[in-house]
C-alpha cells in the first residue's frame, strides 16, 4: 500500500516537473526541471524494482542517474564558458 502511494506521489512530481519544463521561463529553469525529472524518474524506477522484485531495474536507474548528472554538468560548463548570454552572478 505504501509503495503504491509513493508511486502516486512520484507521478504527481513528474507532472509538476513537466510543467516547469514546458513553462520555463528561461533555459536554465528548464534544464533544472529536466534534471529534477530525471531524478524523480530514478525514484520511480527504484520503487518499481521493489514492487516487481526485479533487480535489473536498479541498474537502469543507476545508468539514468549518471547520464542525467553528466548532462547537467555539461550544461553548467557551457554556461560557465559563456556560450549563452546569461549574466554570471
Amino acid at each position: 500500500m505504501i509503495l503504491w502511494l509513493t508511486i502516486g506521489l512520484l507521478v504527481a512530481a513528474v507532472l509538476l516537473c513537466l510543467y516547469r519544463v514546458a513553462r520555463g521561463p528561461s533555459l536554465p529553469d528548464r534544464v533544472v526541471g529536466l534534471d529534477l525529472l530525471a531524478s524523480v524518474t530514478v525514484g520511480l524506477i527504484a520503487v518499481y524494482a521493489v514492487l516487481s522484485g526485479e533487480i535489473i531495474y536498479i541498474d537502469v536507474a543507476t545508468v539514468l542517474a549518471l547520464i542525467a548528472f553528466l548532462g547537467t554538468v555539461a550544461f553548467a560548463y557551457f554556461i560557465e564558458k559563456g556560450g549563452m548570454p546569461w549574466r554570471k552572478t
